[in-house]
């Protein structure tokens, strides 16, 4: 057989130029004081929906303000809800931190894997995204290297360092959902979305009734919807507890409601990661 002569290449990562989009960190202890070296949070809240900002060269989406307003552009409510969850989850897990989305979901949808189209998408709901309508390959790849790689690189490494410290955190989404989905009523108030590893979801969902809320396990989406990305990317791999939080967001409109609907769930969240933890690492 003849010898095969093998060339080696060897590539580099185009670098994303201009501003950094890898998001923003907030960590709540149990002290109400910085999280120190050693320590590290049993929670680590994510909210890839988290904003309707766009910025340059994207910034032409903001010539529809109502798409802009719109769920398309991210999830009303997550971001507050987020924030209001994290004190307390700090207060009751000994440390949370939360890591948010700095831009829209129309640029790019974090919560998408790269080969999905609707990553960016050209039609969301009603809405016809012009600025999203025939991208070239280079045009997305741009997009994919300037905001959803720096953004769960980010993730990637506040879980790694947990994991470094000794800590195995539970990861849990924020996101929100509308009170209609085309013209209908939805009388869900509160999902819990799980993928292959149901055990944090399906604490939740059993200890929900003290919420008040009308629960439903996988509901209003589930992971055949394509909604579990981040999951399956970051908490799967490493066998963490994990799970997909959905409120709708007429529930959450304001600082109050979100207030209030933290003060809710954050027990039920609380107890039920105690309750994962205690088991061993599959």
């Amino acid at each position: 057989m003849p010898e095969l002569d093998f060339a080696t290449r060897t590539y580099a990562m185009p670098q994303a130029a201009g501003p950094d989009w890898s998001g923003t960190s907030e960590v709540w202890t149990s002290l109400d004081a910085p999280l120190s070296d050693d320590q590290a949070p049993q929670v680590l809240l994510i909210c890839e929906h988290a904003s309707n900002a766009v910025a340059p060269p994207w910034a032409d989406f903001d010539n529809d303000p109502a798409q802009m307003a719109a769920h398309v552009a991210s999830d009303p409510g997550a971001l507050g809800l987020a924030r209001a969850l994290g004190p307390l989850l700090g207060q009751m897990t000994g440390a949370a931190e939360l890591v948010h989305a700095p831009l829209s979901r129309l640029v790019y949808d974090l919560n998408r894997s790269p080969d999905r189209m609707d990553a960016m998408p050209a039609q969301s709901e009603a809405f016809q995204i012009t600025q999203n309508q025939g991208l070239d390959t280079g045009q997305r790849m741009a997009r994919m290297q300037a905001l959803y790689l720096p953004f769960h690189n980010h993730v990637r490494a506040r879980i790694a360092r947990a994991l470094l410290l000794g800590t195995r955190p539970c990861i849990v989404t924020i996101h929100s959902f509308t009170p209609t989905w085309h013209g209908q009523p939805r009388d869900v108030e509160f999902g819990i979305i799980h993928d292959d590893a149901p055990e944090l979801a399906l604490a939740i969902a059993a200890a929900a009734a003290p919420t008040g809320l009308v629960t439903r396990l996988n509901e209003p989406y589930s992971a055949a919807d394509h909604v579990t990305h981040t999951l399956r990317l970051h908490a799967l791999p490493y066998f963490l507890p994990n799970a997909m939080l959905e409120l709708r967001n007429d529930l959450i409109a304001t600082p109050e409601q979100q207030a209030e609907i933290a003060a809710r769930l954050a027990p039920v969240i609380a107890g039920a990661i105690a309750s994962v933890m205690e088991r061993p690492c599959p």
